[in-house]
């Protein structure tokens, strides 16, 4: 299953976990395996852990971004169209707003999968897009 992956937080949130080593590995492998994708969002909440559940400080916050771009191979922008595919995407299929921009980035930005804990696992979106949570095997 390899191909071009939309990262959801949780997955670059464990990237940097010191407690939960299976899902750090498991998020390891899946850069190493897919071309891996985020969008601006992603990197916002990620800030948001990392600074307020993790106490990083914020250079540490900004080394740790500064990596995610290095091993990501898209970061994508968050336009109008994105918002207004987002709003379409919860419409039919329910899931909160910010998780449909997640989906809508993923679609606009070509992506087959989206890695997240989140949502419902298997589920297709727009025919297209496959919904993996990589961790239901640990």
């Amino acid at each position: 299953m390899n191909g071009k992956a939309f990262l959801d937080t949780n997955i670059l949130v464990y990237l940097y976990s010191k407690t939960e080593k299976d899902k750090m590995e498991k998020a390891q492998s899946m850069l190493d395996k897919h071309d891996c994708v985020v969008n601006v969002h992603v990197m916002s909440e990620t800030s948001n852990v990392l600074m307020k559940k993790y106490n990083k400080s914020a250079a540490k916050t900004k080394e740790l971004l500064n990596n995610i771009e290095l091993i990501c191979d898209e970061v994508l922008s968050v336009q109008r169209k994105t918002i207004n595919k987002a709003i379409d995407i919860k419409e039919r299929y329910g899931f909160s707003f910010y998780d449909c921009l997640m989906l809508a980035s993923a679609i606009e930005g070509g992506c087959q999968f989206i890695f997240t804990e989140d949502m419902n696992d298997g589920q297709i979106i727009d025919g297209t897009l496959k919904i993996i949570n990589p961790f239901n095997s640990l």
